[in-house]
C-alpha cells in the first residue's frame, strides 16, 4: 500500500514537472508569436476610448439627422402657417359672399311676391 502511495506522489510530482513545464513552453511560445502581454487595464484604456470614438461619432451622426429633421419641420410650419393664412382668406370671401347672396335671395324673394299680381307685360329674354 505504501508503495502505491509513493508511485502515485512521484506521478503527481512529474505530472505537476511537466505541467509546469509546458506551461512556460506555451507562455515562451505565446509570447514570441504575439508579443509581449499587455496590461488588462491598458486594454480597457483602449477599448473605452474606442468606445468613445463610436459613441463620438454616432452622436455626431444623430446630431445632424435632428438638425435635418428641424430644419424640414421649421418648413413644414411654414407651410402650414402660408395655407392657414389662405384658408383664413378663403373663409372671409366664402362669408361675404354668402352675405351678398342672402341678400340678393331676398330682393329677388320681395320682386317675386310684387310680380305675382301683375300679368307680364313684357317677355325679357
Amino acid at each position: 500500500m505504501n508503495r502505491r502511495r509513493d508511485l502515485l506522489a512521484n506521478l503527481r510530482s512529474k505530472a505537476n514537472q511537466m505541467a509546469s513545464t509546458l506551461n512556460m513552453s506555451n507562455f515562451a511560445n505565446r509570447d514570441s508569436l504575439l508579443g509581449q502581454d499587455i496590461k488588462p487595464a491598458d486594454v480597457l484604456n483602449r477599448a473605452t476610448g474606442l468606445d468613445n470614438q463610436e459613441q463620438d461619432e454616432g452622436l455626431e451622426k444623430l446630431e445632424e439627422t435632428v438638425l435635418s429633421t428641424k430644419h424640414i419641420a421649421l418648413a413644414v410650419n411654414e407651410e402650414l402657417d402660408l395655407h392657414t393664412r389662405l384658408i383664413d382668406t378663403l373663409d372671409d370671401h366664402v362669408d361675404t359672399t354668402d352675405s351678398r347672396l342672402r341678400r340678393v335671395q331676398k330682393r329677388l324673394a320681395v320682386l317675386n311676391k310684387r310680380t305675382k299680381g301683375v300679368a307680364p307685360a313684357c317677355a325679357c329674354c
